[in-house]
């Protein structure tokens, strides 16, 4: 039988291994952490992502970590709001925020109970096996080898197998970085959990309902090469937060969370494969924080390798090298198109937020013009939603 070793239990190479375990194929993943409780994970699933799971058989799963329906999204320029658009905004299922570590420790149990999978946690890869100019396995840190007749590398944006495999990322011009700040959540959110992006005085900022009970998030847009300086950051917040949040955040002085710095890389590899190799997820295609596409995007990755891997791997002791690699190269065929387009509305989103940040006269002409213009701007934004929340193309588990 052949076997499949999957390096970095995210949702790729959990959601991956599930799907392939549950085939009959052999499977080790390998995690470098020994638990998946990263500071920060994405949490964002659209419609997109949750049909993925729902393809997967994963619907029940869901339903079983917290999670939390977005019950809307607002924009706020100057203190005045300019739309709200409620979900589901012609979807089936609204956006849905799920706590990624529960999630991703139940797709490995789920896995562990499939014969044939192997979980390896608390070990990094340290190097891939070449023999005659194809991939074979990897070799450990702790110096231990696992052979295979295909690896796939799903360890995100700073991929060591990417760079092992000597496959270039080529990335797009660093525009900003976030800083990720928890903090209580105000009363009414647990009821009406809405995400709002706020411009004002020069600022672009995020403020939503997590998954995690009672938890506010705020993502602070920062250029990159601005410092994280010490500051009194309730004071800071309250003078830009919508008038409703002013007096939860003046008071949220001492239980505002230190900021953490994510430093975005948006990206894409001109080739995600060699024999033996495949990239999937952020591996392959690190995305913009813009709309919550990482992880949507990953677990379509997955269907469709699935799709090109299972014909080929399924009920065969030894795969044909030629057949594998032919597959991996369909399934970067198929995803391309996609990725790309995904992207680029990612950054056209992002170059309306940074002329709204950088013109006031803009901004001040939309908020005093709200009344007015908020409705208009309101139904062009959703019809261009529709493309990031519901997928770019047809995505179907076949297998």
């Amino acid at each position: 039988m052949a076997k499949v070793v999957i390096v970095g239990a995210g949702p790729t190479g959990a959601t991956l291994a599930l799907v392939l375990a549950r085939r009959g194929i052999p499977v080790t993943l390998v995690e470098a952490a020994r638990d998946f409780q990263r500071q920060f994970r994405g949490e964002g699933l659209m419609p997109s992502g949750l049909d993925a799971l729902s393809q997967m058989g994963l619907d029940s799963l869901l339903k079983t970590v917290p999670h939390r329906p977005l019950s809307a999204w607002e924009f706020w320029l100057n203190d005045r709001r300019l739309f709200r658009a409620d979900e589901p905004m012609g979807a089936a299922r609204p956006c849905t925020l799920v706590s990624q570590p529960p999630l991703l420790a139940a797709l490995v149990q789920l896995a562990q109970a499939k014969p044939g999978f192997d979980w390896i946690a608390g070990t990094a890869v340290k190097d891939l096996l070449w023999r005659d100019g194809r991939v074979v396995g990897v070799q450990l840190s702790d110096d231990r080898t696992v052979e295979a007749a295909l690896v796939i590398g799903a360890d995100g944006r700073a991929s060591a197998i990417r760079q092992r495999a000597d496959l270039t990322l080529d990335t797009q011009p660093k525009s900003i970085d976030v800083l990720w700040f928890k903090l209580p959540a105000p009363a009414g959110y647990e009821t009406d959990n809405r995400f709002c992006t706020v411009v004002k005085q020069g600022r672009v900022f995020s403020l939503f309902h997590g998954a995690e009970a009672g938890k506010l998030h705020l993502a602070w847009a920062i250029s990159p090469s601005e410092p994280t300086e010490q500051k009194d950051w309730a004071t800071t917040f309250a003078n830009l937060v919508p008038p409703e949040f002013v007096a939860h955040f003046r008071s949220a002085t001492d239980s505002i969370s230190p900021p953490m710095r994510l430093s975005v890389v948006v990206g894409r590899c001109p080739r995600w494969h060699r024999p033996g190799l495949l990239l999937l997820g952020d591996a392959a295609h690190p995305m913009s924080p813009v709309r919550a596409q990482g992880i949507n995007l990953a677990l379509r990755d997955v269907i469709v390798a699935a799709n090109h891997l299972v014909p080929v791997l399924a009920g065969v002791s030894a795969p044909d090298p030629a057949a594998l690699d032919q597959a991996l190269a369909r399934i970067q065929a198929e995803r391309e198109p996609e990725i790309i387009k995904a992207q680029q509305l990612q950054a056209h989103e992002a170059s309306r937020g940074e002329l709204l940040r950088r013109f006031g006269l803009l901004r001040r002409g939309l908020s005093t013009l709200s009344p007015v213009a908020g409705p208009l701007v309101k139904r062009v934004w959703v019809s261009q939603q529709i493309s990031l929340r519901q997928g770019i193309t047809a995505v179907r588990l076949e297998v």
